[in-house]
């Protein structure tokens, strides 16, 4: 296999593109950012002719694989119709309609681009609801990239500070000083410290805000009773829940995390899984919150929000997934479990210490000596070197992941996907093995 056309592109773009990326976290990708050319189903091309089988899926977005039939039919139809209206269509209503029965705490939707802008706006509905400012965020937790929220996203161990009151860390130059004066940053999982924070400070707290599985950081699951402790303290001191279901929602299922964990927020924000790669993304929430924004007190616009197209997408894609509820679920659970318990009995076997997690088809690697990881701090001690060099060793192989350790399976992956994944993943630990030995 070679790259040498990527990497040839990679440096002659520089100059043309700051970095030779349009997003920070492409930088990343392991042995240099790659240029593609096509995708399908659960496959990959590089501009090189190489062709991988993808567990990436545009950072989440392809929950039904690359260019889904029903998705591109449906936008290709729209294109003939037109672009953007700047006014109302039936299909926004539509696709509002089936998001309300398909997710616990939606009575009312509002669409957006990026998942960036819901959370945005659920923050501002939440404010205005409560008439406080003060948010609780996770460390670890990624919310968006606005000054606001871009917040101890990945805090290195020199600036956290103690973990029962940490650091709040603005990761990028540029962030005004005072961004992170109206979020108040806790360890995940850890009910006690909340309930703590509430008995100090409750009646400023306008909401929790938090990934209900920590996607963002190793795939952390909730303990049993935390995503229940934050419902009843919202309740009890009458904060708003928000769930940001950016990854989680409709991959879970088709009601997202809520639908698993029996938990119901007061917001929740979608985007990763709503449209097929589409830039759509979705505030919903309960009536009492959202109608500020439907009254007008809580100002929410955008010239591309609704865009006919991506709704159109959007539309596609839910009518896919409800089209044929349990089969479609049954298969990405299925072939999530056998591909985490493939990786863990591969890893097992080569001596290699891991916790091989996740939930359904989100599937995580981390290499850790620990018997579990409950938060930020736990799983920011796992051996990211080695796994970055397994990650550049895979795509050799054929197989592209993210270097974070996070896998997505798709609708269109198959257990022949998997096989040959499972094959590659032994024959890379074999070879990093001797190389070790050596």
């Amino acid at each position: 296999m070679t790259l040498e056309k990527s990497a040839r592109w990679y440096e002659e773009n520089k100059q043309f593109l700051a970095g030779g990326v349009s997003s920070d976290v492409r930088k990343a990708e392991l042995p240099h950012p790659l240029y593609f050319e096509s995708g399908s189903g659960s496959r990959i091309r590089d501009v090189d002719g190489n062709e991988y089988i993808d567990y990436v899926l545009g950072q989440g977005p392809l929950l039904l694989g690359h260019s889904p039939g029903p998705v591109l039919e449906a936008v290709h139809r729209q294109l003939d119709r037109g672009l953007v209206f700047a006014g109302q269509h039936q299909a926004e209503a539509e696709l509002a309609r089936l998001l309300t029965q398909a997710i616990p705490c939606a009575e009312r939707v509002r669409f957006n681009s990026t998942g960036s802008e819901a959370v945005i706006t659920a923050l501002r509905a939440a404010r205005a609801y409560r008439g406080r400012n003060l948010v609780v965020k996770f460390e670890g937790q990624w919310h968006g990239w606005y000054d606001s929220l871009f917040v101890s996203t990945a805090p290195g161990p020199t600036q956290q500070g103690d973990r029962s009151s940490p650091n709040p860390v603005l990761p990028s130059k540029g962030q005004v000083a005072n961004a992170a004066d109206n979020l108040v940053v806790m360890p995940w999982n850890d009910l006690e410290l909340l309930e703590d924070l509430f008995a100090r400070r409750g009646s400023e707290i306008a909401a929790i805000l938090t990934e209900p599985v920590m996607c963002n950081s190793g795939s952390l699951m909730p303990r049993p009773g935390f995503l229940e402790g934050l419902r009843s303290l919202c309740d009890r001191y009458e904060s708003v829940l928000i769930f940001d279901e950016v990854i989680t929602g409709f991959r879970l299922a088709l009601g997202g995390a809520q639908e698993i964990f029996g938990v119901t927020p007061d917001l929740a924000t979608y985007a990763k899984g709503i449209a097929s790669g589409f830039t759509l993304s979705a505030v919903v929430g309960k009536a009492e919150v959202m109608d500020l924004i439907s009254s007008g007190q809580v100002v929410h616009a955008g010239t591309y929000n609704s865009n006919p197209v991506v709704i159109a997408a959007g539309l596609a894609t839910l009518q896919t997934l409800t089209g044929d509820r349990e089969a479609v679920y049954s298969h990405l659970n299925r072939l999530g479990g056998r591909l985490r318990d493939g990786l863990e009995e591969r890893l097992r076997r080569a001596e290699v210490p891991a916790l091989v997690g996740g939930l359904g088809p989100v599937v995580q690697v981390s290499l850790t000596d620990r018997q579990a990881l409950h938060d930020y701090r736990e799983w920011a001690s796992r051996d990211d070197r080695t796994y970055q060099q397994l990650v550049t060793d895979l795509v050799y192989q054929g197989v592209r992941t993210t270097g974070r350790g996070t896998w997505y399976v798709s609708t269109a992956h198959t257990d022949a996907d998997v096989d040959r994944t499972l094959d590659a993943f032994a024959l890379v630990l074999e070879d990093f093995r001797i190389s070790l030995r050596a």
